[in-house]
């Protein structure tokens, strides 16, 4: 047979088993898999729980459409949408709006978040009762909330809701105008900085109001040292924490920074000392999951140089081979324990069903990263000529087929 699985647990012989009803294209297609000479892998559809899909309101950087395409090309069958659109979703109306062409176009599960208060403003809760059985969980993300009164109002409804809050963890009195990391680049080439603390103070004074009010709490983009020494010392305390960190800061530092828009993220990539902390936390369990924070833009707006591009980069489709090449195939993590970090923590903390879900990978080739090669409107990536192990040849998302590569 052509088709192997990465475990035990999750093979093509369980999925043909009737176990997964699939249909009759899907079928086809598996057929001629297990009919090829080479030889692929099957592993449960991946889950992000931090990608930004900007419809509605800015449907020139991505789609509904273009952007969960882009998500099945990169072996993910759900999806968790962030809010900053327009209108943001902080009203059953508002949400509404993204739902509608979430039915109407996407072609994996595409979960909205419910924005934490009017407009990601931070001056009023949102409408989250009304919200609760439409959203995956509340999020400002993009924005840290700014008040301590009004985030621990917002755990204390969360909780109440027994809703996740997902929290973009940034002091905007320390920014000072930065736009990379206040480190040794910044330094060297007359680059204003983020400081480190703009992070992790918010993030200590989260974990402190999560410990208070028993919210269920999830930290987006972790990206210091400091954060995950915070993160691991809550839970040896029993807090209720999880956090994310995303491929760029586990594989990529200040280090590596070219002066060109495709580096310019938000958080910023850090210092080396960072991308080991987090390395570590993903070792020792304190690093949950990892998401890409799939933040795409127009070509124009990521060319405007480190200061003046947008922050965000495209990587939903990057993500599985990077993570593979560069941590897998070295050694230092598992493949199942990618599989985890990348499917099961975050479907177990988001409550995301793994219902016929499933991606196919030839895992025998190698491509360059190229901006032809990416489906979604976004192609600003720091990855840009990386030679990468591992191709997506199938996603199969509700039985159905929702990537399929030219044989």
């Amino acid at each position: 047979m052509a088709i192997r699985s990465y475990s035990s647990g999750f093979n093509i012989s369980f999925i043909r088993s009737g176990a997964f009803p699939l249909g009759e294209r899907t079928r086809e297609e598996l057929l001629f898999l297990e009919n090829d000479k080479k030889e692929y892998t099957v592993f449960p559809g991946f889950a992000d729980v931090h990608v930004h899909l900007r419809e509605p309101g800015f449907s020139y950087k991505e789609t509904i459409a273009s952007g969960s395409l882009a998500a099945a090309h990169g072996g993910y069958t759900a999806v968790c949408a962030m809010p900053n659109l327009d209108p943001v979703p902080d009203s059953p109306e508002h949400l509404k709006a993204e739902l509608d062409i979430i039915k109407r176009d996407a072609v994996i599960n595409v979960l909205p978040y419910g924005a934490l208060t009017i407009g990601e403003k931070g001056l009023a809760l949102s409408d989250l009762d009304a919200m609760a059985k439409d959203a995956v969980a509340f999020s400002d993300d993009g924005k840290g909330v700014q008040s301590e009164n009004m985030m621990r109002e917002a755990m204390l409804r969360c909780a109440s809701l027994g809703k996740v809050l997902a929290a973009h963890c940034e002091d905007e009195t320390l920014l000072k105008g930065g736009y990379i990391h206040d480190g040794g680049y910044a330094k060297a080439h007359g680059h204003r900085g983020i400081c480190s603390e703009s992070e992790w103070r918010q993030v200590e004074r989260d974990i402190k109001l999560a410990e208070e009010t028993g919210c269920t709490y999830h930290i987006c983009h972790v990206s210091t040292k400091e954060s995950v020494a915070l993160v691991r010392a809550a839970k040896a305390r029993g807090v209720d924490v999880t956090c994310e960190t995303a491929p760029h800061y586990l594989l990529l530092d200040d280090s590596d920074i070219h002066e060109d828009g495709s580096w310019k993220m938000n958080p910023p990539l850090r210092d080396k000392t960072d991308r080991e902390a987090l390395i570590e936390g993903i070792l020792d369990g304190t690093v949950d999951m990892i998401a890409t924070d799939h933040a795409p833009h127009s070509a124009e707006e990521k060319s405007r140089g480190l200061e003046k591009s947008l922050f965000g980069i495209t990587g939903i489709e990057l993500a599985f081979p990077l993570l593979y090449t560069r941590l897998v195939l070295p050694g230092v993590i598992t493949l199942e324990k990618l599989v985890d970090l990348i499917c099961y923590a975050p479907r177990k903390r988001f409550a995301i069903p793994l219902t016929n879900d499933f991606t196919v990978w030839d895992l025998s080739v190698s491509r360059t990263v190229t901006p032809e090669g990416l489906l979604s409107k976004g192609k600003a990536t720091p990855f840009n000529g990386a030679l990468l192990t591992g191709e997506c040849v199938l996603t199969v998302c509700g039985g159905r087929a929702a990537y399929t590569k030219n044989f």
